[in-house]
């Protein structure tokens, strides 16, 4: 394998190999915002997950790859990741659902990606530093970058604050989804397959744009409304959460991740960016109003500063730093939460949030 660098925003370097895909005709590095994931499994839905939109994706668990690819646990139409780096690619996968190996999807879905590097070393570094822009690509062969590019391309990377990359990924034309009976109108910042299968249960689910105005929503007189998840700086995002705010008292509300930050900044509150953000199959968080800890799967850079909706009660939080996970206005008929109950991180302890969704439409019946 070819010689490759990840040069950080700090100056930070790391060695490794170049893999997954580079373009054969130019020679340039690949660059995002680089965060951690520490789940063990699911590298596939975290690669085709539009929440990543804008970063590189550094995987802690040692060895990615071990199970191949299968077209059915994409989490949408392609990957939208800037890159991956991890310490060992799988070459043999071992299941009988695979189509591929990962190094054939990285190949399909066009990402660079370099292996070999210290990734625990990486992961303690942005643990401490704090997320931040970075380049890698090739240091040798005919696309061999050198160090310089490496580093002005991580020093001119942006990174994703203040970025509307919702308007990136979202679907440019309405389509429907499920055969539910009740009807909702799911808003899409990056929505996931797997939300749509869990909303395509209860409702038939109509996906419009990021840009769809409230008065075109409530024209389609829905039984309810689906904010989804999405990247990005939801501050950046504020022609949504004007129209979010539209909405809100009129018919009932759920949102996921980014859907949740746009439905608080709707209410009145505002966001802010975490150190290194939540991103991984293992986070607990405790349901207030039970007590009971639920394991979570999370991936999100932004939160809801506490206390900022005073409309409205905290209804999760996270235990490992309280960060707010949840929140709810029963007044306004309306409920988020920052992590995501359509995963399955191992148990299922968060997807009676959908059961409630469809209680709040049909008035509990």
């Amino acid at each position: 394998m070819t010689q490759a660098m990840l040069v950080l925003a700090d100056g930070t370097c790391f060695e490794g190999e170049a893999a997954g895909w580079w373009d054969p005709d130019a020679a340039r590095p690949a660059t995002g915002e680089v965060v951690f994931n520490t789940s063990l499994t699911g590298y596939q839905e975290i690669l085709t997950d539009p929440s990543y939109a804008g970063q590189i994706v550094c995987f802690t668990y040692p060895h990615i790859g071990n199970y191949g690819v299968t077209p059915h646990d994409d989490e949408s139409s392609r990957a939208w990741v800037r890159g991956m780096i991890a310490r060992d690619l799988s070459t043999r996968p071992s299941n009988w659902r695979s189509t591929m190996s990962i190094g054939e999807f990285l190949a399909k879905e066009r990402i660079p990606a370099i292996v070999g590097v210290d990734t625990r070393r990486l992961t303690r570094h942005i643990r401490q530093a704090g997320a931040m822009p970075a380049a890698f690509g090739p240091v040798a062969g005919p696309l061999g970058l050198a160090m310089s590019d490496l580093a002005a391309a991580a020093a001119g990377e942006a990174g994703t604050d203040g970025v509307d990359l919702a308007s990136e990924v979202t679907t440019p034309a309405p389509y429907t989804y499920g055969t539910g009976r009740l009807s909702v109108v799911a808003y899409d910042f990056g929505i996931k397959r797997s939300i749509l299968s869990r909303l395509g249960s209860i409702a038939t689910v109509e996906v419009v744009p990021a840009a769809t105005s409230a008065a075109e929503v409530l024209s389609r007189s829905p039984d309810g409304v689906f904010l989804s998840n999405g990247p990005g700086d939801p501050a950046a995002v504020g022609f949504a959460s004007n129209e979010i705010a539209k909405l809100l008292g009129k018919v009932p509300v759920f949102g996921i991740c980014l859907g949740h930050q746009l439905m608080a900044i709707a209410m009145g509150g505002s966001t802010y960016k975490l150190a290194f953000g939540h991103h991984g199959g293992n986070h607990p968080v405790r349901r207030l109003a039970t007590s009971t800890v639920e394991i979570t799967a999370q991936n999100h850079n932004y939160a809801v500063a506490p206390e900022s909706i005073a409309s409205a009660e905290v209804t999760h939080v996270n235990l490992n730093d309280a960060v707010v996970e949840g929140f709810a206005s029963p007044e306004l008929r309306a409920f988020g939460v920052q992590y995501h109950p359509e995963a399955g991180p191992g148990p299922h302890d968060a997807r009676y949030l959908f059961s409630e969704f469809e209680q709040l439409m049909t008035g509990g019946a």
